[in-house]
């Protein structure tokens, strides 16, 4: 053996022999807010002489394992004083930390990960985050601050335009994001189709998206995780913070039951620009409500038990004839329990509900549907070393979907009540997930799910001859809907299809001169929902199906590699990243498809597959008067559906003409550059500014290439998919906070908002129409836009 080599493992050797041979014990705690008690995400523990720690887990707490001796403990938190306490280990030490706000400000400054070095040696990537303060403070439509809106505002998050519902990450369709609030899912983030999100900013304590390198812990989509925490509630004191805006209002109180033990919360929203439209004889409403509510108890210092629930709803309503309402409900029980001071549990039982529901009164029928899961999960997180932390867990869901039932809303409106055929379906997972510091430099996150889908048993189910629901014409070389050939009721208790996959993780961080990092990621996903919808933004109408006999589940496969750097110790920082993905299994829909009350949509269903690829870049600035940062995604998003193999004996090509003669087309979320520029500037104590400016390339469409006349009808014909785009997207919001200087000593805390979005007034296409002028006979194209230049203010309190 050569002698450097023979060196090198002596060395290591007498390093391990240094480190085991000493006594070790164990730190841990729990890290909180001094006023509220609120427990802190993300709080870096770090101990100086060693440099080495450790961060906060999602309910605040910590555990580092040490050789004996006397350490410095450096506790610090963005936003919050610096706490530096000696601490002598010579015995397993349990230490809790509470932190101050360095400023009593009006927003709470409890949401983020600190910017400093532990970050750069994370090997976690791709994970976009928001302090509550920044939401806060980023200019929106009509001036409510809404999470969704202000993360598009980062690399590889877009939308798919002003007033669209959901949002779009690295390509991906809305459908694939996991919306979690508070472990639960969400099926539509959206208030009045895209106006507002459903999650309350006052109510809201943790916002992480993860894009990419996604723990296992997370199953079941495959674009995207965001992961959202709601406050526990204050147990040392009763506060109430509020806001009156143009066109809602909100109000949050929280405060102790029993004081340092048990706490609640409850928040509400409502919107109510629907009762001025009497004033200007509108027969119209449209309007939405929400509450949050939680209860937190700490039974003794090892368990603590959490009850928390989300009700909203909308309603849209044209002159009675036409009522939509909808919305989410979710309920989670959960139950933290601390084994040891290396072993924490956390047990959560959930019940999560998205309703759907029509009534046309000039047709004489109300139409209901949605989608229900109960889920149990039992996550573990074990502490095993400072260096090695291993979490692992199990979690059972289970689906019913409601396609849709038709009842009449009247004894004389001849409709005839109808229950489409209901599923069901059952989703386990069993995850490992391990975090390792090989060494000073070199961090690696690896794991593996292993997800289990079995499509259930349902009343009525259709049969097809060859299994084949979709037929081709290879005369007409179209696609059509195939005739069932039998209904059989397989019933409840039977299983239609099973599907198992194994999804392994990894990512790595090696550090170089402390402030630089380079991380690599790859990430395989399954998913077993699809979101029936063929419009590039979804709506509170398109239906969930589960993966079944014809409709496969969806897999991802995703790389990623970064470079990462802090600058001046964490006052800049840069991160750039690529990416590429594909997934097989991506639903295409024949020509004229019909997704609506449709009880066989395999009919109009084909698998395909999608690919995205892209460059991100992230430049932030993130202390002194002025922060912000400068986002910009270069991408490219794609899908294909190709012909299948016909089989047949003729000499020529058995393929099927596919979807757009079976070649790559751009999905409707394709943009090929995203530029997203954002600013605060805290002028003085009474006023600060904040600014955005969004550039994106137009999303891809369809326009005429043709026409043709029939019966003396002008009919258009179209070529193949998304060939045309939109103009390019473009605006700048703007907004000034006014602080009162009457505020300082008062118990009252005051703000005023006073923001313009649109601020130049652009035009921004949400769709391009063709029609023919009546005047000169010429086809002419009209531009359909959502918003102009919209002012408003909104005065915010706190006590």
């Amino acid at each position: 053996m050569p002698r450097h080599y023979l060196a090198l493992l002596l060395a290591l050797f007498g390093h391990f022999f240094v480190l085991h041979g000493q006594e070790k014990y164990t730190l841990s705690g729990t890290v909180s807010e001094a006023s509220s008690n609120e427990s802190l995400i993300g709080v870096t523990v770090a101990i100086s002489e060693l440099k080495t720690g450790t961060t906060t887990n999602e309910y605040g707490f910590y555990s580092i394992t040490l050789p004996e001796g006397e350490y410095q403990v450096i506790v610090s938190y963005l936003g919050f004083q610096e706490v530096v306490e000696t601490i002598t280990l010579d015995q397993n030490v349990k230490q809790d930390f509470n932190l101050v706000e360095k400023t009593e400000q009006l927003q709470e400054v409890v949401v983020t990960d600190d910017v400093e070095k532990l970050d750069i040696k994370k090997p976690q990537m791709s994970v976009a985050s928001l302090a509550s303060n920044t939401i806060k403070k980023i200019p929106v439509v009509l001036g409510e601050s809404d999470v969704i809106k202000s993360l598009v505002l980062l690399p590889g998050v877009t939308s798919a335009g002003e007033a669209s519902s959901g949002f779009n990450v690295r390509g991906g369709a809305a459908d694939q994001n996991l919306i979690l609030l508070d472990e639960a899912i969400v099926f539509n983030s959206s208030h009045l189709f895209g106006f507002f999100s459903v999650f309350n900013p006052d109510a809201i304590k943790d916002v992480k998206l993860f894009k990419g390198g996604i723990p296992a812990r997370y199953g079941g989509r495959v674009s995207s995780v965001l992961e959202i925490f709601q406050k526990e509630g204050n147990s040392k004191e009763f506060k109430v913070n509020g806001g009156i805006g143009a066109v809602a209002s909100r109000l949050l109180i929280e405060g102790p039951i029993q004081k340092d033990r048990t706490a609640f919360l409850i928040g509400g929203r409502a919107s109510y620009a629907h009762l001025f439209l009497p004033l200007f004889d509108v027969d119209n409403k449209a309007y939405f409500y929400d509450l949050n509510a939680k209860i937190n108890h700490k039974i003794n210092d090892n368990n603590n038990v959490f009850l928390s629930g989300y009700f909203g709803r909308d309603l849209f309503n044209v002159s009675d004839r036409f009522v939509n309402v909808y919305g989410n409900g979710v309920g989670n029980f959960r139950w933290n329990h601390l084994f040891s001071d290396k072993l924490f549990s956390n047990l959560s039982l959930i019940y999560s509900d998205y309703y759907y529901g029509l009534e046309l009164d000039f047709v004489g029928f109300e139409w209901n549907s949605g989608i229900q899961n109960f889920n149990v999960k039992y996550d573990l997180k074990h502490y095993l070393s400072n260096t090695l932390q291993l979490n692992y867990g199990i979690n059972s869901i289970y689906y019913v979907f409601n396609p849709g039932k038709i009842v009449p809303n009247s004894p004389d409106s001849g409709i005839v009540e109808e229950q489409l055929t209901k599923k069901y379906a059952n989703e386990n997972a069993a995850y490992v997930d391990v975090e390792h510091e090989i060494t000073n430099n070199l961090s690696i996150q690896y794991g593996l799910r292993a997800s289990q889908f079995s499509r259930l048993g349902q009343d009525e189910f259709f049969v097809y001859e060859n299994d084949n629901p979709v037929e081709f014409d290879p005369f007409t070389l179209t696609y059509r809907e195939a005739e069932p050939i039998d209904t059989i009721s397989p019933g409840r208790g039977g299983t239609l299809e099973s599907f198992f996959n194994l999804e392994p993780r990894i990512s790595m961080s090696y550090t170089f001169k402390d402030n630089n990092s380079i991380k690599a990621s790859y990430t395989r996903l399954a998913q077993y929902l699809h979101l029936l919808s063929n419009t590039s933004s979804p709506t509170p109408l398109d239906v969930w199906t589960p993966s079944g006999p014809f409709v496969k589940p969806q897999l991802l496969d995703q790389f990623a590699a970064g470079y990462f750097r802090n600058i001046q110790d964490g006052v800049y920082s840069l991160e750039t990243e690529v990416f590429y993905k594909t997934i097989q299994n991506r639903i295409d829909y024949i020509d004229g498809a019909n997704l609506i009350a449709n009880d066989a949509i395999e009919q109009v269903i084909l698998n395909g597959e999608a690919r995205a690829y892209g460059l991100e870049l992230l430049l932030r600035k993130n202390e002194g008067r002025f922060t912000g940062w400068l986002a910009y995604t270069l991408s490219r998003s794609e899908q294909r559906t190709p012909g299948r193999d016909l089989g047949l004996d003729t000499g020529r090509s058995n393929l099927e003409t596919g979807i757009n003669l079976g070649e790559w087309y751009s999905t409707p979320y394709d943009k090929t550059h995203d530029l997203s520029l954002y600013g605060n500037f805290e002028l003085n104590e009474k006023w600060s500014f904040n600014a955005n400016f969004i550039y994106q390339t137009g999303q891809p469409t369809n326009y005429p290439i043709g026409q043709f006349e029939f019966e003396e009808l002008t009919v258009p014909y179209y070529g193949l998919r998304n060939k045309e785009r939109l103009p390019d997207y473009h605006r700048l919001d703007i907004s000034a906070i006014l602080t009162p200087k009457r505020n300082k000593g008062r118990k009252v805390q005051s703000e005023w908002v006073f923001s313009i979005y649109n601020a130049y007034n652009r035009q921004n296409a949400a769709s391009i129409n063709f029609r023919e002028n009546e005047d000169t006979g010429r086809n002419e194209a009209v531009r359909t836009s959502i918003f102009g230049i919209i002012p408003s203010v909104t005065y915010n309190f706190k006590f």
